[in-house]
Protein backbone atom coordinates (compact mmCIF):
# COMPACT_ATOMS: atom_id res chain seq x y z
CA UNK A 1 0.00 0.00 0.00
CA UNK A 2 1.10 3.16 -0.93
CA UNK A 3 1.97 5.87 1.62
CA UNK A 4 -0.07 9.08 1.29
CA UNK A 5 2.35 12.24 2.24
CA UNK A 6 0.89 15.12 3.69
CA UNK A 7 0.67 17.97 0.40
CA UNK A 8 1.84 20.72 2.24
CA UNK A 9 4.16 21.80 5.42
CA UNK A 10 5.21 24.38 7.50
CA UNK A 11 8.86 25.13 8.93
CA UNK A 12 8.76 27.37 11.67
CA UNK A 13 11.77 30.53 10.58
CA UNK A 14 10.52 33.68 12.66
CA UNK A 15 12.38 33.15 15.88
CA UNK A 16 15.30 35.74 16.74
CA UNK A 17 18.04 32.68 17.81
CA UNK A 18 19.55 34.52 20.26
CA UNK A 19 21.57 31.18 22.26
CA UNK A 20 23.31 31.75 18.75
CA UNK A 21 25.04 34.85 19.46
CA UNK A 22 27.07 36.32 16.86
CA UNK A 23 26.49 34.04 14.01
CA UNK A 24 22.46 35.41 14.40
CA UNK A 25 23.04 39.42 14.50
CA UNK A 26 22.85 39.67 11.21
CA UNK A 27 21.52 36.36 9.61
CA UNK A 28 17.94 33.95 11.04
CA UNK A 29 19.18 30.89 12.26
CA UNK A 30 17.68 28.82 9.31
CA UNK A 31 20.05 30.30 7.50
CA UNK A 32 22.67 29.40 9.69
CA UNK A 33 25.35 26.79 7.67
CA UNK A 34 25.86 23.27 9.16
CA UNK A 35 28.40 21.06 7.04
CA UNK A 36 28.53 23.84 4.49
CA UNK A 37 24.77 23.86 3.71
CA UNK A 38 21.79 26.46 5.37
CA UNK A 39 19.62 24.17 8.03
CA UNK A 40 16.80 25.55 6.11
CA UNK A 41 18.09 24.09 2.49
CA UNK A 42 18.72 20.89 4.40
CA UNK A 43 15.10 20.69 5.40
CA UNK A 44 13.57 21.94 2.28
CA UNK A 45 15.89 18.90 0.47
CA UNK A 46 14.54 16.24 2.62
CA UNK A 47 10.66 18.06 2.51
CA UNK A 48 11.00 18.27 -1.55
CA UNK A 49 12.55 14.13 -1.53
CA UNK A 50 9.67 13.04 0.10
CA UNK A 51 7.02 14.59 -2.31
CA UNK A 52 5.85 17.61 -0.34
CA UNK A 53 4.02 20.06 -3.10
CA UNK A 54 3.96 23.24 -0.98
CA UNK A 55 5.77 24.74 1.88
CA UNK A 56 4.74 27.43 4.18
CA UNK A 57 7.42 29.29 5.79
CA UNK A 58 6.71 32.19 8.75
CA UNK A 59 8.76 35.01 8.87
CA UNK A 60 9.84 37.79 11.39
CA UNK A 61 13.22 38.41 11.95
CA UNK A 62 15.40 39.31 9.55
CA UNK A 63 12.45 37.45 7.30
CA UNK A 64 13.96 38.83 3.91
CA UNK A 65 16.95 37.50 3.84
CA UNK A 66 15.10 34.08 3.83
CA UNK A 67 13.03 35.36 1.23
CA UNK A 68 15.99 36.26 -0.70
CA UNK A 69 18.37 33.41 0.07
CA UNK A 70 15.24 31.09 -1.55
CA UNK A 71 14.43 33.05 -4.74
CA UNK A 72 15.78 30.88 -7.13
CA UNK A 73 14.68 27.80 -5.70
CA UNK A 74 12.60 26.01 -8.24
CA UNK A 75 10.82 23.48 -5.60
CA UNK A 76 8.97 23.37 -3.50
CA UNK A 77 6.77 25.78 -4.05
CA UNK A 78 7.45 28.21 -1.33
CA UNK A 79 4.69 30.47 0.42
CA UNK A 80 5.34 33.11 3.51
CA UNK A 81 3.45 34.21 6.70
CA UNK A 82 4.93 37.20 7.67
CA UNK A 83 4.40 38.01 11.43
CA UNK A 84 4.67 41.66 12.63
CA UNK A 85 5.48 40.12 15.93
CA UNK A 86 6.33 36.97 17.00
CA UNK A 87 3.81 34.52 17.52
CA UNK A 88 5.68 31.98 19.44
CA UNK A 89 5.01 28.42 17.46
CA UNK A 90 1.58 27.76 17.64
CA UNK A 91 0.56 31.33 17.59
CA UNK A 92 2.63 31.11 14.08
CA UNK A 93 1.06 27.57 13.05
CA UNK A 94 -2.34 29.28 13.39
CA UNK A 95 -1.72 32.68 11.31
CA UNK A 96 -0.61 30.17 8.44
CA UNK A 97 -3.36 28.00 8.66
CA UNK A 98 -5.53 29.48 5.57
CA UNK A 99 -2.30 28.44 3.57
CA UNK A 100 -2.16 25.47 5.02
CA UNK A 101 -5.22 24.15 3.96
CA UNK A 102 -7.95 21.65 5.55
CA UNK A 103 -5.69 19.01 5.43
CA UNK A 104 -3.16 17.37 8.02
CA UNK A 105 0.15 18.94 7.13
CA UNK A 106 3.90 18.29 8.68
CA UNK A 107 4.98 21.50 10.93
CA UNK A 108 9.19 21.18 11.15
CA UNK A 109 11.64 23.66 13.11
CA UNK A 110 13.91 25.60 11.20
CA UNK A 111 16.70 24.65 13.01
CA UNK A 112 15.86 20.74 13.44
CA UNK A 113 19.12 18.64 11.85
CA UNK A 114 18.53 15.16 11.78
CA UNK A 115 19.40 12.29 9.51
CA UNK A 116 17.64 9.51 8.73
CA UNK A 117 17.71 5.88 9.80
CA UNK A 118 16.24 3.52 7.31
CA UNK A 119 13.73 5.16 5.62
CA UNK A 120 13.16 8.82 5.62
CA UNK A 121 11.55 10.81 9.08
CA UNK A 122 8.69 12.24 6.96
CA UNK A 123 7.66 9.44 5.24
CA UNK A 124 7.94 7.49 8.68
CA UNK A 125 5.29 10.32 10.00
CA UNK A 126 2.71 9.88 7.52
CA UNK A 127 3.22 5.97 7.50
CA UNK A 128 1.60 6.24 11.12
CA UNK A 129 -0.56 8.80 10.60
CA UNK A 130 -4.01 7.71 11.94
CA UNK A 131 -6.58 10.73 11.18
CA UNK A 132 -9.25 8.93 13.49
CA UNK A 133 -7.15 8.94 16.30
CA UNK A 134 -4.91 11.70 15.55
CA UNK A 135 -4.98 15.32 16.29
CA UNK A 136 -1.19 15.32 16.72
CA UNK A 137 1.99 13.18 16.10
CA UNK A 138 5.47 13.66 16.99
CA UNK A 139 8.81 12.61 16.07
CA UNK A 140 10.36 11.65 20.00
CA UNK A 141 14.23 10.91 19.74
CA UNK A 142 15.59 8.94 22.62
CA UNK A 143 16.91 11.15 25.06
CA UNK A 144 19.93 9.71 26.12
CA UNK A 145 21.14 9.21 22.48
CA UNK A 146 20.53 13.00 21.54
CA UNK A 147 23.54 14.85 20.48
CA UNK A 148 24.24 17.90 22.54
CA UNK A 149 21.19 17.80 24.47
CA UNK A 150 21.76 17.56 28.33
CA UNK A 151 17.79 17.94 29.60
CA UNK A 152 16.04 15.61 30.99
CA UNK A 153 13.56 15.02 28.25
CA UNK A 154 9.69 15.89 27.59
CA UNK A 155 7.75 13.03 26.83
CA UNK A 156 6.65 9.43 27.66
CA UNK A 157 5.29 6.84 25.40
CA UNK A 158 2.97 4.06 25.75
CA UNK A 159 3.00 0.69 23.48
CA UNK A 160 0.16 2.27 21.51
CA UNK A 161 2.01 5.07 20.81
CA UNK A 162 -0.15 7.81 22.69
CA UNK A 163 2.55 10.56 24.69
CA UNK A 164 2.23 11.83 28.24
CA UNK A 165 4.48 14.63 29.67
CA UNK A 166 7.37 14.52 31.76
CA UNK A 167 6.51 15.19 35.79
CA UNK A 168 7.57 17.78 37.36
CA UNK A 169 11.36 17.07 38.82
CA UNK A 170 10.79 13.69 36.85
CA UNK A 171 12.98 12.69 34.02
CA UNK A 172 11.37 11.51 30.60
CA UNK A 173 12.93 8.71 27.90
CA UNK A 174 12.00 11.31 24.46
CA UNK A 175 12.03 15.07 23.58
CA UNK A 176 10.45 16.37 21.13
CA UNK A 177 12.77 16.34 17.42
CA UNK A 178 11.45 19.20 15.85
CA UNK A 179 9.27 17.44 12.88
CA UNK A 180 5.24 16.68 13.44
CA UNK A 181 1.96 15.62 11.62
CA UNK A 182 -0.81 18.23 12.87
CA UNK A 183 -4.52 18.57 11.98
CA UNK A 184 -5.97 21.61 11.55
CA UNK A 185 -8.88 20.60 13.76
CA UNK A 186 -5.84 20.71 16.53
CA UNK A 187 -6.33 24.62 16.69
CA UNK A 188 -9.73 24.89 17.21
CA UNK A 189 -10.66 26.88 19.64
CA UNK A 190 -7.31 28.14 20.13
CA UNK A 191 -5.74 31.64 21.51
CA UNK A 192 -5.53 34.66 19.22
CA UNK A 193 -1.82 36.04 19.41
CA UNK A 194 1.31 34.58 20.87
CA UNK A 195 1.05 31.04 22.61
CA UNK A 196 2.99 27.56 22.45
CA UNK A 197 1.89 24.65 20.55
CA UNK A 198 2.95 22.79 23.98
CA UNK A 199 -0.82 24.74 25.19
CA UNK A 200 -2.48 22.71 22.32
CA UNK A 201 0.07 19.53 23.26
CA UNK A 202 -1.43 19.28 26.87
CA UNK A 203 -5.24 19.99 25.51
CA UNK A 204 -4.18 16.87 23.13
CA UNK A 205 -3.14 14.59 25.60
CA UNK A 206 -5.48 15.56 27.92
CA UNK A 207 -8.26 14.02 24.91
CA UNK A 208 -5.68 11.36 23.91
CA UNK A 209 -5.49 12.23 20.53
CA UNK A 210 -1.67 13.28 20.51
CA UNK A 211 0.36 10.78 19.90
CA UNK A 212 4.52 9.95 18.68
CA UNK A 213 7.03 7.67 17.10
CA UNK A 214 10.24 7.05 17.76
CA UNK A 215 13.00 8.21 15.73
CA UNK A 216 14.93 5.66 14.16
CA UNK A 217 18.58 8.03 13.06
CA UNK A 218 20.38 10.36 15.15
CA UNK A 219 19.48 13.80 16.02
CA UNK A 220 21.28 16.79 16.72
CA UNK A 221 20.50 19.61 19.36
CA UNK A 222 21.93 22.84 17.76
CA UNK A 223 21.10 25.56 20.74
CA UNK A 224 24.86 27.07 20.77
CA UNK A 225 27.92 27.71 18.54
CA UNK A 226 29.15 25.46 20.63
CA UNK A 227 26.81 23.23 19.47
CA UNK A 228 27.22 23.87 16.51
CA UNK A 229 30.90 23.22 16.27
CA UNK A 230 30.21 19.57 17.77
CA UNK A 231 27.48 18.97 15.41
CA UNK A 232 29.71 19.15 12.61
CA UNK A 233 32.21 17.31 14.09
CA UNK A 234 30.40 14.59 14.62
CA UNK A 235 28.72 14.72 10.89
CA UNK A 236 31.91 14.48 9.49
CA UNK A 237 32.84 11.29 11.98
CA UNK A 238 29.78 9.69 10.88
CA UNK A 239 30.41 10.57 7.29
CA UNK A 240 33.57 8.73 7.44
CA UNK A 241 32.52 5.81 9.66
CA UNK A 242 30.16 4.96 6.72
CA UNK A 243 32.81 5.64 4.34
CA UNK A 244 34.88 2.86 6.08
CA UNK A 245 32.62 0.39 6.51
Amino acid sequence: MTTEIPKRAMVLAAGLGTRMKMLTENLPKPLVEVSGQAMLDTILDRVEAAGIQEVVINLHYLGEQIVAHLEGRPSPKILYSREEELLETGGGVKKALPLLGEDPFFVTNGDVCWLDGYASALERLAEQWNEGEMDGLLLLHPTVYAFGYDGVGDFHMDAAGRISRRKERGVAPFIYAGIQILHPRFFDDAPDGPFSLNLLYDRAIENERLFGIRHDGEWFHIGTPEQLRETEWALKELSFSSVQT
